[in-house]
């Protein structure tokens, strides 16, 4: 149940749900947390007037969460919480994919970006990954050749908050990060449309084109009234590379700030991890070990911050196990990287089909461990994210 109340009215244990006005103007984050005395008394300072409380999440009858976070799930209960979340992230997929496109629309019939409609959705992305780190970027990099655009900016706004969190950013520059990464393609609103959805490899010509889309992206977010500089930075300089060679101002990394450095790095593993037109995505561990084999391309310990939040082997990375079975990882270990959590289903040795079990790597005490990443084009494994979404 939904309930408007005037800040003067809050007590501690209400769940907030959104608070009402200008969303630049107020300190938080999240816009959406249980109340604690330090929030409270923020809240009371931060102007905000009014704000929607969630009186069915709320905690009124007992002491509120310290921080505002609830409890410690039991144990046990970390699967189904992560299967849940896989869920929700499909669900929040869709409807970003929806408002993503409309953004799309409105831009290229020059009504300019409004970067207000897009904080339900930046809620969305920073609530998911709040929950879960992994499980919305691991299903937006599941798209299609029409969705590509719109969930590759979904993704990239979800990887710009995980790994901004692994840094240790400020609320204000994780919420410049957030959207920085939401609106960074706004730019391919203006290219020509059988250049943008071609099926093929681009010409040099049409390469040359598609170049220009950072700078009309710049432009569009200025257009659409649109001042935070980190925002407007990530938009016209994601495809600069630290070595000075990127496009389309050939900055070196000295003058490309943190944000936008970040910019680079999620763009680009979401680009290459994603099925397209002409190539299928490489697998997401094998993508951030060719990453790291780029000498000049990214920034060595941002991209090293990356991998530590995705995990040396991501959600869905096919794995061959020292018992000489295939398993995909459907879970990450926050205790140690190397052994995430894996569902075995295929015999590496007889070629067969296993019955599926799920393997905290973590807890077999060495028993079993992976050797190495595996392609699933070598296996022929089509359609592996079967075996991990829900």
């Amino acid at each position: 149940m939904l309930k408007t109340f005037d800040v003067a009215e809050l007590r501690p244990g209400m769940h907030v749900q959104r608070l009402l006005g200008p969303w630049m103007q107020h300190p938080f984050w999240r816009t959406s947390f249980v109340l604690d005395e330090a929030r409270l008394a923020q809240l009371q300072d931060s102007g905000v007037q009014q704000v929607v409380v969630d009186l069915a999440r709320s905690q009124l009858d007992d002491e509120p969460f310290a921080d505002g976070v609830p409890p410690e799930a039991p144990a046990g209960a970390q699967e189904a919480d992560a299967a849940a979340e896989l869920a929700r992230a499909r669900r929040i997929c869709g409807d970003a994919r929806d408002a993503v496109e409309a953004m799309f629309r409105e831009a290229r019939l020059g009504r300019g970006v409004d970067a207000g409609q897009a904080m339900p959705l930046i809620d969305e992305i920073t609530g998911s990954v709040d929950r879960h780190p992994t499980a919305l970027v691991s299903v937006a990099r599941l798209k299609d050749a029409d969705s590509y655009t719109y969930l590759h900016s979904v993704a990239v706004s979800a990887l710009m908050v995980m790994l901004g969190r692994e840094i240790g950013l400020t609320d204000a520059q994780l919420r410049e990060a957030a959207l920085g990464g939401l609106l960074h393609d706004m730019g391919k609103a203006a290219m020509p449309l059988d250049v943008l959805n071609k099926p093929g490899r681009l010409t040099d010509e049409e390469f040359d084109v598609i170049r220009q889309h950072p700078v009309h992206g710049e432009r569009l977010l200025r257009e659409g009234g649109i001042t935070q500089e980190g925002v407007l930075h990530i938009t016209r300089h994601h495809h600069e590379r630290v070595d000075g060679t990127g496009y389309p101002d050939r900055l070196p990394g000295s003058a490309l700030p943190v944000l936008t450095r970040m910019g680079a790095i999620c763009d680009v593993y979401d680009a290459i991890t994603s099925n397209r037109p002409y190539k299928a995505g490489w697998d997401p561990g094998e993508s951030l070990r060719r990453m790291a084999g780029w000498q000049g391309h990214f920034d060595a310990d941002l991209l090293k911050a990356f991998v530590r939040s995705l995990g040396i082997y991501p959600v869905g990375t096919l794995v061959r196990l020292s018992s000489d079975r295939l398993a995909v990882v459907v879970e990450q270990n926050p205790a140690t990287l190397l052994a995430p959590r894996v569902r075995v289903f295929y015999s590496a040795k007889s070629r067969t089909q296993l019955l599926q079990v799920d393997i905290d790597l973590a807890a077999s005490e060495g028993r079993e461990r992976i050797l190495g990443i595996e392609s699933p084009e070598k296996w022929g494994f089509r359609e592996l994210e079967k075996l991990w979404l829900p």
